[in-house]
């Protein structure tokens, strides 16, 4: 039996059967009817239930406006019109948003062959110079030092100095050996002069010696012929004979006396040249000292920059001992590029090059010379790539770049970073 409260259509008799009443079912508007009937359908096809919302387009009389919802789409695109595409609503647009992508690719390409196409760049490159250490050449006592730490000084200028007084004393004492062996040439030159004089007066009494012996050789055969004829005697011939053979061993005598004074001479000559060698050995020894001397003074040998400097006053110093390092002014860049990047490069290419502490500064410079080969073939222990196994990897080859002109208000030395950038083809 069906209860009046659920379906107020209805009304029931006394004996039990259900009566429709017709105006009930007549009040109950259309728009509700069909509400009622789309819940079910709606429970049904959704699994989870949804708020709903109030029916739109109801007029006030309880009718339902249809106006809209002919022009609405049921689900399947029926009731829209097709949208037209972007080119057909926008071909302006359209066609200046190809044209500026087409710009661009030109203007790339272009950008492409005239900045970056016709350089070569590397950021493995790094200042370089051939610093070396200060060493003294004689060790002392340092008495003087006339610079300062990262200093600069020109050719010439005195950077510290030993005590001179021990080398001042070796010259001193190599002086007197000169004098000395001087005073010995001398003297050999006297007595070569007095030797000389005595071979001559030896060889005048030879010359005395042979006119007696030719006055004897004739007394003595005078002699001979007078007692031979009866008017002179024996013994006046026996006493001339002797007198000629006294002669004759006077003069042997004069003789051997010019030889033994002329042997002398070779002798005070030998003598002299003895003295001469020690002339020359005492020149040399009071050249060293001097240059010793001179080696107290430790001076700049170029213009450049002092630094780590070690040398203090007081301290002893051995000779070849470091007491400091030196940066001469000529430094230039040694870029280390791949082997792919230096086909087109030679000396002579300009180049821009940034240094990394002074990014501000624009340096211009140009490559000096490409080293003929890579640089692990002069590294120390170079790769052995005939042994093992081999993987190909690109060599780097130093690249020497001189700059036109370093910047003067900073400081640059060896090892500090650049980059520089080597225009390696001309720009079209």
């Amino acid at each position: 039996m069906l209860e009046e409260s659920r379906f107020p259509w209805t009304h029931g008799d006394a004996d039990g059967t259900v009566t429709i009443d017709p105006e009930a079912r007549s009040g109950e508007s259309d728009a509700e009817a069909r509400e009622k009937r789309s819940e079910p359908e709606a429970r049904e096809s959704k699994p989870e239930p949804r708020r709903e919302e109030p029916v739109k387009g109801r007029t006030e009389g309880g009718g339902e406006d249809t106006s809209d919802a002919e022009g609405k789409d049921d689900g399947k695109g029926e009731g829209k019109e097709k949208r037209p595409s972007i080119l057909r609503r926008h071909p302006f647009i359209v066609l200046l948003v190809l044209v500026a992508i087409v710009a661009a690719g030109v203007g790339g390409y272009f950008y492409w062959l005239a900045a970056i196409h016709p350089y070569e760049s590397t950021d493995d490159a790094f200042v370089d110079s051939r610093q070396f250490a200060v060493s003294p050449q004689v060790a002392g006592y340092v008495s003087e030092v006339l610079v300062s730490d990262n200093q600069h000084v020109n050719a010439g200028e005195v950077i510290l100095r030993i005590d001179p007084r021990d080398y001042q004393a070796a010259v001193d004492e190599a002086d007197a050996r000169v004098a000395a062996a001087q005073a010995a040439i001398n003297g050999a030159d006297a007595q070569i002069a007095a030797q000389g004089a005595q071979v001559a007066e030896a060889q005048a009494a030879v010359t005395q010696n042979e006119a007696s012996v030719q006055f004897a050789q004739e007394e003595a055969a005078r002699a001979q012929t007078l007692a031979r004829s009866g008017a002179g005697t024996v013994q006046t011939a026996q006493q001339q004979t002797s007198a000629l053979r006294q002669a004759e061993a006077e003069l042997n005598r004069s003789r051997a006396a010019v030889t033994a004074a002329q042997k002398q001479v070779g002798s005070l000559q030998a003598q002299r040249a003895t003295s001469v060698a020690d002339l020359r050995e005492a020149n040399a020894q009071a050249a060293q000292a001097r240059l010793n001397l001179s080696y107290v003074t430790i001076t700049a040998a170029q213009s450049g920059r002092v630094v780590q400097l070690t040398g203090a006053v007081g301290q002893y110093v051995q000779a070849g001992q470091s007491v400091a390092m030196f940066v001469p002014d000529d430094i230039w860049v040694t870029a280390n590029f791949k082997e792919t990047q230096i086909t087109d490069m030679r000396p002579g290419q300009a180049v821009d090059i940034r240094i990394d502490a002074y990014p501000d500064h624009e340096i211009k410079g140009h490559v000096d010379s490409v080293q003929p080969g890579s640089g692990t073939a002069f590294s120390l222990l170079p790769a052995e790539n005939a042994t093992g196994n081999y993987v190909k990897v690109v060599q780097r080859v130093p690249v020497k770049i001189v700059a036109d002109s370093w910047p003067r208000d900073v400081s640059i030395g060896p090892g500090m970073s650049v980059v520089p950038t080597v225009t390696v083809r001309p720009k079209s």
